[in-house]
């Protein structure tokens, strides 16, 4: 897993103004939608599949093993600060920020790549596109339920908090407080697939 740093413009935000609770609100609000962690996962994919004849003797497990390859940027959408999280009092400021999300999730199928050293492609070991389907989904099922455990949300905690603090020192704040509302980090998907296991 490799961590980089989602660059974006902040120039506008960082030129001197007065310290006026609505301006200041609309100068950090004007950022939008601010990302401030990329994060590429590889995941292996190692899928078994129960193969029976007639649906009644089973004969063995196929099996195969894939690559993929997931983008996750994360950040806060401040869109959503209001007026009521911003509490300024001459140089110093208290932010109540918008929860950190997964704002874009990038899983191509493109990166689904199959391992011809492991794969088997003899006529009892063959899948179906409908299998690969099921195995890719599957996985991106898994990384999504894992992502909460990555740190990739404190990671982005941290940088947010950081940019932040140095665009409102460039305003003029000398004494600046920010924390984050609680909410959901990333949708989840749980289709229920009995059929199929994958690691």
């Amino acid at each position: 897993m490799k961590k980089l740093v989602f660059s974006f413009s902040i120039v506008l935000l960082l030129s001197s103004c007065k310290k006026e609770d609505r301006f200041a609100i609309s100068r950090i609000k004007s950022v939008a939608k601010l990302a401030t962690t990329e994060t590429i996962i590889d995941k292996l994919i190692v899928g078994s599949k129960e193969k029976r004849i007639f649906g009644l003797v089973k004969v063995q497990d196929a099996s195969f093993a894939a690559s993929t390859q997931a983008v996750v940027k994360c950040g806060i959408d401040l869109n959503e600060l209001m007026e009521e999280d911003v509490r300024i009092e001459g140089a110093k400021i208290s932010l109540l920020l918008p929860h950190v999300r997964v704002l874009d999730f990038s899983y191509p199928f493109q990166s689904f790549k199959i391992d011809k050293h492991i794969f088997d492609d003899s006529y009892r070991n063959r899948f179906e596109i409908v299998d690969y389907e099921t195995f890719y989904r599957k996985a991106e099922i898994d990384i999504r339920d894992h992502l909460v455990f990555m740190g990739i949300k404190e990671d982005t905690e941290t940088k947010t908090r950081l940019m932040m603090q140095a665009l409102l020192q460039n305003l003029g704040y000398t004494e600046i407080y920010i924390t984050f509302k609680e909410g959901v980090f990333v949708e989840t998907l749980n289709p229920n697939y009995k059929e199929y296991e994958v690691d």
